[in-house]
C-alpha cells in the first residue's frame, strides 16, 4: 500500500511538473528569449507609412503613438478631446518631424463615426492599427448595483470597448489584406483571462477582444497579417488612478516599450514580463484548489478592494 502512495503521489508531482513547465517555458519565450535573442521579428515601419491609434491623448495609446512616430511612422490620433489631441499632435511633430493626423470622436457615440474616420483615413498607407481606446466601471461594483448607479455604463463599455475594435478592424484591414502586409495591436486585459467579479462586464468586453483577435489572427495570418493581443494588468495610467510606478506597476511607455518587443514573436502576450505573474498564480491556484475556489478566494480579495475603495471615496467627499 505504501508503495501505491509513493507511486501515486510521483504521479501528481508529475502532474504538477508538467503543467508548470507548459506555462513557465512559453511565458520565457515570449517576455525573454523571443525578445532577447530572436526579436524583434518585425520592423513596422515596412508596413506602412502610417500607424492609427485609438485613444490616443493619454496613458497607453499615447505611449504607442510616440514610440511609433519615434520610428518614423507618421500616425493619426483618434480620440475624443480636441484640446489634447492638438497637444499630442504637437508634442509628437516637434519631437520626431513627422506628420500627425488628428480626429476628434467620441467612441461611445453612434455608427455615423466611422464614417468619419474613414473620410479621414482613406488612400493613407496604413500599416500599424493599435485599437487602445477603453472604458471600465467608475470603480469596483456588483452588476446590478452598478447598473442601477450609472445606467449608461453598459452600453457605453460595450461601444468603446467591443464596437471600437470590430469597426476599427473593419476599416483598416482590407488596405493591409491589399499589400498583404500589416500589424492590429489590440488592448485586450488580464481580467479576461482571471477571475474578475465587480468588473463582469468589462472584464466580458475583453474577453470578446481576446477571442476576436485569436480568430482574426487565424484568417489573416497567411496574408502577412500579424494581429496580436495584449493583456495588461497594472500600468501607471489615469484609467487606474495613477498609481506611482514601480517594477510591477510600469509606466505606460515602459510597458509599450517592452510590449513592441514581443510583435512577431506571440499573438498573445501580457506585454510585460511582471504582468504574467497573475495570471500564472490563477492558473497555478486552478491547477491545486481547483477553479470554483480560485473564484470564490478572487471575490473575497476583490470585495475587500471595493470596501476599501468605497471607503476612500467617502472621505473624499
Amino acid at each position: 500500500m505504501a508503495l501505491d502512495y509513493s507511486i501515486l503521489s510521483s504521479i501528481c508531482v508529475g502532474i504538477v511538473c508538467v503543467q508548470i513547465i507548459h506555462i513557465v517555458l512559453p511565458w520565457l519565450y515570449a517576455n525573454i528569449i523571443g525578445p532577447t535573442f530572436f526579436g524583434p521579428k518585425i520592423n513596422l515601419c515596412q508596413m506602412g507609412a502610417w500607424a492609427v491609434v485609438t485613444g490616443a491623448t493619454d496613458g497607453i495609446g499615447k505611449a504607442y503613438a510616440k514610440a511609433l512616430a519615434k520610428k518614423g511612422i507618421n500616425v493619426i490620433l483618434i480620440s475624443r478631446s480636441l484640446s489634447k489631441l492638438e497637444a499630442v499632435a504637437k508634442e509628437l511633430t516637434d519631437a520626431y518631424k513627422v506628420q500627425i493626423k488628428i480626429i476628434d470622436i467620441d467612441f461611445k457615440d453612434g455608427p455615423q463615426i466611422y464614417q468619419k474616420i474613414e473620410k479621414n483615413i482613406t488612400g493613407l498607407d496604413i500599416g500599424v492599427l493599435v485599437n487602445n481606446v477603453s472604458i471600465c466601471y467608475p470603480h469596483l461594483d456588483i452588476f446590478i448595483d452598478n447598473n442601477n448607479r450609472h445606467p449608461e455604463i453598459l452600453r457605453d463599455i460595450i461601444s468603446v470597448n467591443i464596437h471600437s475594435v470590430t469597426h476599427m478592424c473593419a476599416l483598416v484591414l482590407p488596405n493591409m489584406i491589399a499589400k498583404k502586409k500589416g500589424v492590429v495591436i489590440n488592448l485586450s486585459s488580464i481580467t479576461a483571462v482571471t477571475p474578475s467579479a465587480l468588473v463582469s462586464v468589462y472584464a466580458a468586453t475583453k474577453a470578446f477582444v481576446d477571442k476576436f483577435s485569436d480568430e482574426l489572427q487565424t484568417e489573416y495570418q497567411s496574408q502577412g497579417i500579424i494581429v496580436q493581443t495584449l493583456r495588461p494588468y497594472i500600468v501607471a495610467t489615469n484609467m487606474m488612478q495613477k498609481p506611482k510606478p514601480n517594477l510591477f506597476v510600469p509606466s505606460a511607455e515602459v510597458y509599450v516599450d517592452s510590449a513592441l518587443k514581443t510583435v512577431g514573436i506571440t499573438s498573445q502576450t501580457n506585454g510585460y514580463f511582471l504582468h504574467a505573474l497573475p495570471q500564472f498564480i490563477n492558473h497555478l491556484l486552478n491547477l491545486i484548489v481547483g477553479r470554483h475556489i480560485t473564484k470564490i478566494l478572487r471575490f473575497k480579495l476583490l470585495k475587500i478592494v471595493r470596501k476599501r475603495a468605497l471607503g476612500n471615496l467617502d472621505k473624499n467627499k
